[in-house]
């Protein structure tokens, strides 16, 4: 990750905390690897959280994972959560969660509940066997995970979170919809993205430019408070780019929210 620095229309930049910034990572968007001691890596086709944060894992019923729990009411298992920027960009990733615990298995009881939250974030046909009752027919599995202590490496820094400030965070409320939006103003957008980020930056910290063309901006990832741009100079191709953080005047909490920003900082780009 390059150098970072901060665009701001406020005049008191507002920022996640460790906890939701966790919170956010183990949501289920980001992509997951379990790893149990004596156990080959097994990478987790889906999985969400519950209310406070404990993961949901789906695995096949026959992996050795699953097998490995059989006859212990737990075992000793990291979640590695790994972070990607959607837009396709060279080093794209942007952030890193290990959640350190104990693995079981979700109950008979509560074995419906489980899979339908999951496929809330993920709709796939085999949630419907791992929430059956009947464990002779089932293909699927669902684990979940207490987590002890959970480590976080992003954007921001580096941080260390014990279970009950992990529990306290809460999820960026954009997270489900931020894929959709990077995608949108990397493909529609780029050069608005680029006039609004000088306008707010001024020439400092921002590439330069070639023939008075403009850098290359990218989005590269979103939160209620504000949005990282990726920012290459159009002078080299070979220049390290820089990441720029652009915090909005207030934070959003829904979409509405976020287009009535764009509105305004976009309106403001154009002038």
């Amino acid at each position: 990750m390059s150098e970072a620095s901060e665009a701001s229309e406020a005049p008191t930049p507002q920022r996640p905390t460790a906890g939701e910034r966790a919170r956010t990572l183990s949501y289920g968007v980001a992509d997951g690897v379990l790893a149990v001691p004596g156990v080959p890596y097994a990478p987790v086709p889906a999985h969400a959280t519950d209310a406070d944060g404990r993961p949901l894992l789906l695995l096949p019923a026959e992996s050795a994972v699953v097998s490995a729990l059989a006859g212990e009411p737990d075992l000793p298992a990291t979640l590695r959560i790994s972070d990607v920027a959607p837009v396709p960009l060279p080093d794209r990733l942007r952030g890193q969660a290990w959640l350190h615990g104990w693995i079981t298995e979700i109950p008979e009881g509560e074995r419906r509940d489980a899979a339908l939250r999951i496929s809330r974030l993920h709709p796939r046909p085999e949630l419907l066997e791992a929430g059956a009752a009947d464990n002779a027919r089932r293909r699927w599995t669902v684990l979940a995970l207490e987590a002890a202590e959970v480590e976080v490496k992003d954007m921001w820094g580096t941080a260390t979170l014990e279970p009950e400030e992990y529990a306290a965070g809460v999820p960026d409320p954009l997270v489900a919809i931020e894929s959709g939006i990077l995608s949108h103003l990397d493909e529609c957008h780029r050069d608005e993205l680029a006039v609004m980020l000088r306008r707010l930056n001024g020439a400092s910290h921002v590439p330069a430019a070639r023939e008075g063309r403009e850098p290359v901006v990218r989005p590269l990832a979103l939160d209620r408070y504000g949005m990282w741009l990726r920012c290459s100079g159009a002078e080299r191709a070979d220049a390290e780019p820089v990441d720029l953080r652009v915090v909005f005047g207030e934070p959003v909490s829904d979409i509405h929210g976020l287009r009535c920003v764009y509105r305004r900082l976009f309106a403001g780009a154009a002038h």
